[in-house]
């Protein structure tokens, strides 16, 4: 179902740290191919050809490449879970996990991974490219190369991470804090409302007060689905009647990430605040999420957000859109009362808001 590449590395010992690398696809896994004439999928086997420096770490590789590649606009839930079934099925056998991802849904992905693996006390790394590792100026190498160095640091016999996390340009994010702000330069990613949790210069600087701590007896398992009848409403100036009523009368819709205004405002419309109310009396799951980069929602704060807190839409808090997307699939899954359903999709889960 898989190939499997067992990397030469520098590790001389049964005790050494092991490293499996799950290569889904993506921009960081492209070399020039002579004979299509073009970029094509890199082949893990030529691995000591376009990245010797591998062999020099003091870590066992491992690398499980998908059978089919996957460009990250075409990630779905069921990638995520699969991901998470790989993970599970080598948690035993493996100290740590990198991800190589594209970078368009990798904060998607990595959301989605902190809800699916529970009682998570491995680093699960996900990385990628802005240029493909075969171009003379990419930034792969080193992305990949530090992701590895992270996923196998250990302090007093223990994992210095133990949670789901993007690297990428030298820092180090938790993976349901992220998003991803360019498409040019290297600084892809960002985190406004949780600081950096490790970064990379000379040395490698863990911001430990941030990092999740270590869970005692805790058992890994996995949430093994995902309910994808969820939408994203975006509001905007002069959003009109019809095409929310079109939204909200989707066939099995189970939840929506309603985008607001600054700190959760919205308009106050009566047939606006009259299809909420239905909605929400019909159990659709509301959750308040900003439609800015940094800062939180504070419903009730400005009237214009009083309405929504009043008809039951949860606060999201300082949580990321696509931290909220999949947090919503994953508590649709849980088969909770709506009243339930509310209280989880407002609560802290796995260090996503505050």
């Amino acid at each position: 179902m898989y190939n499997i590449t067992k990397i030469k590395t520098n590790a001389d010992g049964d005790n050494d740290t092991k490293v499996l690398v799950i290569y889904t696809g993506g921009t960081l896994g492209m070399i020039y191919n002579k004979r299509l004439r073009g970029l094509a999928p890199f082949d893990f086997a030529q691995i000591p050809d376009n990245l010797p420096e591998m062999s020099r770490l003091e870590f066992e590789i491992t690398v499980l490449t998908l059978t089919n590649l996957i460009d990250s606009a075409n990630i779905k839930p069921k990638v995520w879970l699969e991901l998470a079934e790989i993970i599970e099925d080598n948690y035993v056998h493996y100290d740590s996990f990198v991800i190589l991802h594209g970078t368009d849904t990798m904060a998607f992905t990595a959301s989605a991974l902190s809800f699916l693996l529970q009682g998570l006390n491995k680093p699960v790394i996900l990385t990628g490219a802005q240029l493909p590792i075969g171009v003379a100026r990419t930034d792969a190498k080193e992305n990949f190369i530090t992701a590895l160095e992270m996923a196998a640091a250990v302090e007093n016999n223990e994992a210095k991470i133990k949670e789901v996390c993007i690297y990428f340009n030298s820092k180090l994010f938790r993976g349901n804090r992220s998003k991803k702000q360019e498409s040019v330069q290297f600084d892809a990613f960002e985190s406004e409302n949780y600081p950096v949790l490790a970064e990379a210069g000379v040395d490698i600087e863990y911001n430990f007060s941030f990092l999740n701590k270590n869970i005692p007896f805790s058992e890994f398992k996995i949430h093994k689905k995902l309910n994808e009848n969820v939408f994203i409403l975006k509001l905007f100036p002069g959003i009109y009647e019809l095409a929310v009523i079109s939204i909200f009368e989707i066939k099995g819709l189970k939840g929506i990430v309603l985008e607001t205004f600054g700190a959760g405002n919205a308009p106050t419309d009566q047939w606006f605040i009259d299809l909420l109310s239905t909605a929400i009396t019909n159990e659709i799951l509301f959750i308040n999420v900003s439609q800015c980069n940094g800062g939180k929602v504070n419903q009730g704060h400005y009237v214009t957000s009083a309405k929504l807190k009043n008809l039951g839409v949860v606060n999201g808090n300082d949580i990321t859109t696509e931290a909220a997307i999949t947090k919503l699939m994953y508590v649709l899954s849980c088969n909770l009362k709506y009243e339930d359903a509310q209280k989880l999709l407002g609560n802290n889960i796995c260090g996503e808001m505050y």
